[in-house]
């Protein structure tokens, strides 16, 4: 077991190194032969991606460490933010407004995390059936509108997303700090070891006595919020919610992050260092190949072949065990 677990952690930092190599080459790359890619207007366009998808990446490793999975991430993290400027936009107060948007967020987390705690529930099929609760209940009963845009009384929460610190883009700042508190929270308190046993081993963190159930039910409730936190920055970045974007792959680009940058899906290894090195891996491709007029179906080509590469690695450095399959997770 010893030895077992010195050679994991030991092709996690091989991965994350790897990822890291590959994403500095195509940065350089990309800055000598891509017209514009260098300039100060499409870094700053660059970060700000990174950093939302960086800070959903956060999100969901709580649940890949798990050894689950979080696909109602995107669907929250859009119709919540999209019903607060709803909201704002009625007359609401500001902070009345976030405050209801995030306890529909909310909502959503602790239904995931009873569903998959107490009803076991496949965390797969559990959240894939919350995320369209979330996007159908929400475009019916809350947000009428396909694209929501920011009122103009809102103007002083724009810094969020739009403002700068010494020159460095809130966004970024805030993804920063939401990166040192998740891993501040994995590795240094006793639900983050509980979340790394139950991904290593879920029956023998039960016998041991962790409280299995309840931290299931945390890892979806931090998932939730961070989502909702990640929508908060991107509709003060360009003041509108786009609802269509639960529909889009973005999902796809958060397992991505995830995945690629050596968090494993058997769970039980990984951290947010590896979600950092993704993010700025899949951030940059994303950013190139737009800068290339690559059409948006070929790119969904590209990250699928990408992201099944990528689950092929894992599965080959992190076989299955009987537990997972079991378990019914992914």
């Amino acid at each position: 077991m010893f030895w077992g677990g010195v050679s994991r952690a030991l092709l996690v930092r091989d991965q994350e190194k790897v990822v890291l190599l590959i994403a500095i080459t195509l940065f350089c790359c990309f800055s000598i032969f891509l017209n514009g890619f260098i300039s100060a207007g499409n870094l700053l366009t660059l970060v700000r991606s990174v950093s939302i998808l960086g800070i959903l990446g956060v999100g969901m490793a709580f649940l890949v460490i798990g050894r689950g999975i979080d696909l109602s991430i995107v669907a929250i993290y859009a119709m919540s933010a999209a019903w607060t400027l709803h909201l704002a936009n009625a007359g609401v107060s500001i902070p009345l407004a976030m405050l209801l948007g995030y306890l529909l967020a909310l909502a959503a987390g602790v239904i995931n995390g009873v569903l998959i705690a107490y009803v076991e529930v496949p965390a797969l099929f559990a959240t894939l059936g919350m995320a369209s609760l979330v996007y159908g209940f929400a475009r019916y009963a809350l947000v009428p509108l396909v694209v929501v845009y920011m009122p103009a009384g809102a103007s002083g929460i724009a810094w969020v997303g739009g403002g700068f610190v010494f020159g460095v883009p809130i966004p970024i700042l805030l993804f920063a700090l939401i990166a040192l508190l998740g891993h501040a929270f994995l590795r240094f308190t006793k639900p983050g070891r509980f979340i790394y046993a139950i991904g290593d081993n879920f029956a023998a963190a039960r016998i041991s006595g962790a409280p299995v159930r309840p931290i299931i039910v945390l890892q979806c409730v931090l998932s939730a919020t961070i989502a909702y936190l990640a929508g908060m920055i991107t509709a003060t970045a360009v003041s509108s919610m786009d609802t269509n974007v639960t529909n889009s792959s973005m999902i796809y680009d958060v397992i991505l992050v995830v995945v690629l940058g050596g968090i494993g899906l058997s769970g039980g290894r990984g951290g947010i260092r590896n979600v950092i090195v993704g993010t700025l891996l899949i951030g940059i491709l994303l950013n190139g190949m737009t800068i290339m007029n690559v059409q948006y179906t070929l790119q969904n080509v590209i990250r699928g072949l990408i992201l099944l590469a990528a689950i092929v690695i894992d599965s080959i450095l992190n076989p299955r065990d009987e537990l997972t399959a079991q378990q019914g997770d992914i």
